[in-house]
């Protein structure tokens, strides 16, 4: 989100989804707060089917997804970065070697990549779909059937309520249950059957009374509506009926090379079986009669997600964060004495950062990264006071959070285990000048604030100097502040065991 670099009037915005199926670019010109289309890319790049036994990329996989990326990155070659969003969903969630591909990938399409988690997913596509559709007060049910994953949300208006993402997905269903293309009816039963009892531990909590109107985004929705349009049936939206009769063709067909469907198109046909009997089972457990079909999708909550208007200012992670640290009973007066002190320190240090390029906007960036770490270094406590740093990573780094990309959980949960105790405990890259900044100032920050006290500050300096930290604090310091004295020779040790120094002096 750019709450503070919202993009002006006329300004080009451009959406790129990693899906597991297609990888999409959606290019849009920003004008007095909607977005009109000026260009859309898409390639079948099917990496959901190519994970191996060990779920890692196939390197034909990689190969495919690269060159489709470097032709993205041709055609938006030249925007600023904060007007490029780029996400990768299920399968890159669940690849082994994410990390490697998602390396090569930056590289190729010259802009960052994020792999969101499902519930960020999720939140994206209703905030495309939202954005899509005629304002209204009704309560909606959005139904987003992708390649490796299903998204479920309830909301109304803009505001996604309800979230749910499962592991079930057209190109996983067809996959498992109609191998070699076998399209017969004792695959569709065991198909629906499966997709069935996998929905099911969600199928309450999105029954007719929560919503008003159900809508199906994105690739398998759209697909099936676009064969049932051209065989004659309402356009835009879908039947029980409907899905009947499309169950009985693909049967008919016996197999997918046979399949012949006005409406159909070539890069749908391998996986069209799996994606059908999700939704069939969808209908059955939610007893649907109709879905209507969504314009919107996850690009464009991706789109819509990078304009700031007055009724949007606030960050969104702002707010997951501050629930979470509800959920964990953070002591907050603590947590806000920990955050200003970080804060403090961090700012001191970075006129000597190497950014490379929009150095402000990376500033924000790690400034709010640092802050939420601040905030909730503490949620670990609740479950042991003595082990809270480790708890209260493991928490953010399995934990769901709207607005969040996996990464920026990942670092906020390396800060939070390293705000205590030994620096080698971290498997993180000790190079990574950024990372450094904001984790020696946290630690300064709890160390300062532990006797859960605002601290005295004054007169205090920090700096850097090559690989040197230096503290800098009043002659009479180490006698009225023993503790923290003691604290900050226990940190000049721990650093010492790494590639960085401290060193901490007292001046008149």
């Amino acid at each position: 989100m750019l709450n503070n670099d919202s993009p002006s009037s006329e300004a080009l915005l451009a959406a790129v989804d990693l899906g597991s199926n297609s990888f999409r670019l959606e290019i849009g010109r920003y004008q007095n707060g909607q977005i009109q289309r000026v260009d859309y890319l898409k390639e079948t790049v099917r990496q959901g089917s190519d994970l191996d036994e060990e779920r890692n990329l196939r390197p034909e996989a990689i190969d495919r997804g690269l060159k489709c990326l470097a032709r993205f990155g041709e055609t938006i070659k030249g925007l600023p970065k904060h007007h490029v969003r780029a996400v990768a969903t299920q399968t890159l969630r669940e690849a082994r070697n994410r990390d490697v591909f998602i390396k090569l990938a930056k590289k190729t399409l010259g802009y960052e990549i994020e792999v969101i988690s499902g519930v960020e997913e999720a939140r994206l596509i209703y905030q495309g779909v939202s954005r899509l559709l005629p304002q209204s007060d009704e309560k909606r049910l959005v139904i987003d059937i992708g390649g490796r994953s299903t998204e479920f949300i309830l909301g109304q208006h803009l505001n996604a309520e309800t979230t749910d993402s499962l592991r079930v997905g057209s190109v996983t269903w067809s996959l498992k249950y109609f191998a070699n293309g076998n399209l017969s009816e004792k695959n569709f039963q065991r198909a629906e059957i499966a997709a069935e009892s996998f929905l099911d531990a969600v199928a309450n909590i999105y029954q007719h009374p929560y919503w008003d109107v159900a809508y199906g985004a994105s690739g398998t929705v759209g697909a099936i509506a676009d064969i049932l349009s051209n065989a004659g049936f309402e356009e835009n939206k879908i039947t029980r009926q409907g899905l009947d009769w499309l169950r009985a063709q693909l049967i008919k067909a016996k197999t997918v090379d046979k399949l012949d469907l006005a409406g159909l198109k070539e890069d749908r046909k391998s996986v069209i079986a799996g994606g059908l009997s999700i939704l069939i089972g969808i209908f059955d457990l939610l007893k649907l009669d109709t879905l209507i079909v969504a314009k919107g999708a996850l690009r464009h909550g991706l789109l819509y997600d990078m304009i700031t208007e007055e009724h949007m200012v606030e960050d969104l992670r702002d707010a997951s964060i501050m629930h979470l640290t509800n959920r964990f009973a953070v002591n907050k007066a603590h947590a806000k004495n920990v955050t200003k002190v970080a804060l403090a320190f961090f700012d001191a240090l970075t006129p000597t950062l190497n950014l490379h390029q929009n150095n402000q906007y990376e500033l924000d960036k790690l400034r709010k990264i640092l802050g939420w770490a601040a905030s909730s270094h503490e949620i670990g406590a609740i479950i042991s006071h003595s082990e809270s740093q480790k708890h209260g990573a493991y928490i953010l780094d399995n934990t769901e959070l709207m607005g969040f990309a996996q990464s920026e959980l990942h670092r906020l949960s390396l800060l939070v285990l390293g705000h205590c105790g030994k620096l080698r405990k971290l498997d993180t890259d000790f190079s990574d000048e950024s990372f450094i900044f904001q984790l020696i100032s946290l630690r300064l920050a709890v160390i300062f604030c532990h006797s859960r006290n605002t601290p005295v500050l004054k007169n205090t300096t920090f700096n850097r100097t090559e690989n040197t930290f230096m503290l800098s604090l009043p002659s009479a310091w180490r006698q009225a502040f023993p503790q923290t004295s003691y604290l900050l020779e226990e940190e000049i040790l721990a650093w010492q065991k790494t590639n960085w120094r401290l060193i901490v002096s007292t001046k008149d």
